[in-house]
């Protein structure tokens, strides 16, 4: 299975006065290329919270290389780094469309906890999402 990068434009209100875009909006630009990985290996963030399980951002990391502004268009790559069951890690390029240069790369790591904030095995409780995330960890 191939997995398409997560591309768009930015918007107009992502962007500060200069028309840059504000840094907070890089990790939800992570969180969206994220949300659309776990999609695509078949392992959706809304199913896995139907059954109870959430996974909350442990840790975020930007590197900031070449602005965004109003209107560009951008793509994210996403690479499953580390997985074991309990926790993971993605990093991400951020690229412009136009000429595939590089604008932010960074992190995100997470955990797997139950509705009462315990910490949950996902190898023992869904051992079929284990393995495909198992298939995507690079």
């Amino acid at each position: 299975m191939t997995i398409t990068t997560y591309k768009r434009r930015v918007n107009y209100y992502e962007t500060d006065k200069m028309k840059i875009v504000h840094h907070t909006n890089y990790v939800r630009y992570f969180e969206e290329a994220r949300i659309d990985f776990m999609r695509q290996i078949n392992c959706s963030c809304s199913e896995l919270e139907a059954e109870g399980i959430l996974i909350p951002v442990v840790d975020a990391y930007a590197r900031f290389h070449k602005s965004l502004k109003f209107d560009d268009e951008f793509y994210v790559q996403v690479k499953l780094d580390k997985f074991n069951g309990a926790r993971m890690e993605f990093s991400y390029e951020i690229r412009f469309s136009k000429d595939d240069s590089l604008a932010v790369t960074g992190y995100t790591s997470h955990c797997f906890i139950n509705e009462d904030m315990k910490p949950v095995s996902i190898k023992r409780k869904f051992p079929e999402v284990y393995k495909k995330m198992m298939e995507f960890t690079a």
